[in-house]
This record gives structure tokens, C-alpha cells and sequence, in this order.
């Protein structure tokens, strides 16, 4: 169902650096005797972000976070909507220009990484493709700084991934991604696989990049703790829609969608005695598998709120207070 009309929007002064429209992922999947099923990993998404901002995306594993980041950089061929990039649409465009002001962050800081290639090799690897450097004598000294940049020790710049932690790892991923320049990076899931007080170094990092560097975030994550510190706006994605976005102040303080109330009820408590006291949403069912989703709302059948109008149609994202978006026929 088409948003055109009705999606967000960032005000006149605040140009957009990335604008997404109705984008959709759709894959075909065989489910035995030669049938197939449509699974609709994102469907009808649209969102803008304006420069040196972080957007961050959450919602429950298999919601279509990962499809979204890998779409909107065309790792994964959308199958409609479109994705503008300071005003201009890239999806009939190549890619190899974009690739420079367009990098992403992975989740798996063990798996991304060639075991095969140095650190050196691993960094440089895009800056040899775009022909970055002169000679070797100034690659080596752009990959020594980008390495200073992230938090590595000069003489990692011949070892192997096999010789790191996964923090470390990470870092040498963030390095590689900085390597051409970007003006904007998805950060998709990066601190997920990582021990928790290396998360916290790795976001305060990322932080201090943007400053720095100048560069703009999607951030997608389940854990809505760390979204919270590093996001300035947070969309919820629930069976491939977005149901709820806005600042991220006003997300936590006042949540408009049951299932981000859901969401933020979740998140634990480190003072046992507010703990007690929090009331947790308990959902009843499970989320519906994405190949068989429910008419009209996805979240009708676990929604305390759910009506029969719910089941008749998708609510649009609208606009319930200024900047608070929220897809929902009873809010």
C-alpha cells in the first residue's frame, strides 16, 4: 500500500542526505512441489535522514532490519520504492561512485573479515579499487592514520583477523569502512556479537567519528539501550513495516504503538526495587512467519488494541504530533 502521501518527512531547512521510498524487499521462496511463496522481508518503507544525524532501526529478529540496511545500499536489489542519495535516485545508477560515500558497518565482526588478508590488506582493499593513493609509500600512511583513527596499535598492520579480539575486529571493520571517505555508513548491528563492556568503547567510537569525520548513521539493533544513547530519531520495524518513528527522547517517553510499548517494556532495569515495580506487556502468540503474514495490520494478532478494522485494512504511517510518526488505526 502506497505511503507517497503520507511519508515522513524532515523540514525544508534540513535537507536529506538519504531518502527512502516505499522501498520494498520481497524474496521468492519454494516451499516444496515446485510452489512458491512471496516473503516479504520490507514492504512500503519510506524515511529520510538529513546529514550528521543517526537514525536507528529496532524491532525483533527477522523484522527486515538487516534486508533494509543491505537494500537501501543495493546489496540486495530492492524490489520497488527508491533510494535518493543527496536528491538523486540510485537505483538505475552503477554503484561504483556510491560506493565511496555509501559504506556499512557488519554484524559479525568474525565472519566480514577475509582471514586471508592482512589488516593492511583488509583496510586498503577499497582504497585500491577507487585508486586512493599515489604510490605505496602514501597507502600505507592513509591505512597507518585510519588505523590510529579506530583505536589500532601500528604493529597489527600485518597481522591476520585469526590474531584478534572480536572488539578488535571490529575495529578493523570500522577502519575499512572509513577507508574511502563515506558520507554515510550503516551500522548494522555492529556491537551485538561483542562483550558489553566493548560495546560501550565501540559506540563511544563511533560517536566521536561522527563528530570527526562528519558522517551520517543508520544504526540498526535490537538492543533499544544502545539506540537510545547514539540515535537522534528511532524507527520501529515490526514483520517488514514501519510502524513507529520519531526523536528518540519522545520514543521512550512517550511510545504511541503498542508494539513499541511492548518494545520498551522489555528493556531491563539495573535497580532491582524499579525492576518489581516495572510493569512488563507480555504478548500472547508468536510473530507470524513473513510468508504468511495476517491481513491488514501485521501486529493485529498480538495486539491488545487489535479491532476488526485492524483486520480489514493496513493503518498508514501518520503523523500523531509533530515529528511522531506511528501506523496504527486506534491511536
Amino acid at each position: 500500500m502506497a505511503t507517497d502521501m503520507l511519508k515522513p518527512e524532515l523540514p525544508e531547512e534540513e535537507a536529506a542526505l538519504l531518502e527512502v521510498r516505499n522501498l520494498k524487499k520481497y524474496f521468492p521462496i519454494k516451499t516444496g512441489f515446485g510452489k512458491k511463496v512471496v516473503l516479504k522481508a520490507v514492504d512500503d518503507v519510506s524515511f529520510a535522514i538529513k546529514k550528521g544525524e543517526t537514525l536507528g532501526i529496532v524491532g525483533e529478529s527477522g523484522c527486515g532490519k538487516t534486508t533494509l540496511g543491505r537494500a537501501i545500499l543495493r546489496l540486495e536489489e530492492p524490489t520497488g520504492g527508491d533510494v535518493l542519495f543527496n536528491g538523486e535516485s540510485i537505483l538505475n545508477k552503477k554503484m561504483g561512485e556510491y560506493r565511496k560515500k555509501m559504506q556499512i558497518v557488519f554484524q559479525d565482526p568474525y565472519a566480514s573479515l577475509d582471514p586471508r588478508k592482512t589488516v593492511a590488506d583488509t583496510i586498503g582493499e577499497a582504497m585500491d579499487i577507487h585508486k586512493l593513493y599515489a604510490n605505496k609509500a602514501e597507502r600505507q600512511e592513509k591505512i597507518l592514520e585510519l588505523m590510529k583513527l579506530v583505536g589500532l596499535n601500528r604493529d597489527f598492520y600485518n597481522r591476520f583477523p585469526h590474531e584478534f579480539s572480536g572488539g578488535q575486529r571490529q575495529r578493523i571493520g570500522i577502519a575499512r569502512a572509513l577507508s574511502v571517505n563515506p558520507d554515510f555508513i550503516v551500522c548494522d548491528e555492529p556491537v551485538s556479537a561483542l562483550d558489553v563492556s566493548i560495546q560501550a568503547q565501540i559506540i563511544n567510537m563511533l560517536e566521536e567519528l561522527q563528530e570527526t569525520e562528519k558522517l551520517t548513521y543508520l544504526f540498526i539493533a535490537h538492543n533499544l539501550a544502545v539506540v537510545k544513547h547514539i540515535s537522534d530519531r528511532v524507527g520501529v520495524m515490526y514483520l517488514g513495516h514501519l510502524v513507529e518513528l520519531t526523536t528518540s527522547n519522545e520514543l521512550y517517553q512517550h511510545p504511541a504503538h503498542p508494539y513499541t510499548e511492548m518494545l520498551l517494556s522489555a528493556i531491563p532495569v539495573a535497580d532491582p526495587d524499579l525492576s518489581a515495580a516495572k510493569e512488563r506487556i507480555i504478548l500472547e502468540g508468536d510473530i507470524p512467519s513473513p510468508m504468511y503474514p495476517p491481513s491488514g495490520c501485521p501486529f493485529r494478532t498480538r495486539c491488545p488494541r487489535a479491532t476488526e478494522k485492524c483486520k480489514e485494512s493496513m493503518p498508514l504511517l501518520k503523523e500523531i504530533a509533530p515529528g511522531h510518526f506511528a501506523a496504527c488505526h486506534n491511536i
